[in-house]
């Protein structure tokens, strides 16, 4: 554990993550947020009051202690929705809008692109892609998609 961790978690009656600061100040209310979601999801993750501010800075999550940990990781899954695309299946066009067929961290489902705007490079090897209600899906390496996918997606990039 790092020295840097000055601070205790729980949860309370209503299921609200409070924070316990070295000082003895209470905040209830508490939200973790990743500084990099999807670059480097475990480093760097601030703890937010309720009024936005700042109560605690996370280096590494591996250093807060096991118990800690899995309440910041259980908040953060609780508020993260970015299903991670395994493969692509199909699309009904090459043209946009497309409804897409695939297959992804959290099960088959069909999203529709609106446009190809829509498709965006956030690492050297990663996309995101919004669907027409707001979904973010995560292409998080495209070399690791298998070749019928990356033919797919070719064609929209």
């Amino acid at each position: 554990m790092s020295d840097a961790i000055d601070f205790s978690l729980r949860k309370d009656d209503f299921g609200r993550l409070v924070l316990t600061a070295a000082n003895g100040d209470i905040h209830r209310g508490v939200v973790p947020v990743r500084a990099f979601p999807i670059g480097a999801p475990d480093d760097g993750i601030a703890l937010v009051g309720r009024h936005g501010e700042e109560l605690a800075w996370i280096q590494q999550l591996a250093d807060v202690p096991a118990a800690q940990r899995a309440l910041i990781e259980a908040e953060l899954a609780s508020r993260e929705f970015m299903p991670e695309i395994e493969r692509i299946m199909g699309v009904s066009t090459y043209a946009t809008p497309s409804v897409w067929q695939v297959k992804t961290s959290r099960g088959d489902t069909a999203f529709t692109l609106k446009g190809e705007e829509d498709i965006r490079r956030i690492l050297h090897a990663s996309l995101l892609i919004e669907d027409t209600h707001g979904v973010h899906f995560l292409i998080r390496d495209i070399q690791a998609l298998d070749k019928a996918s990356r033919k797919i997606l070719d064609r929209f990039l």
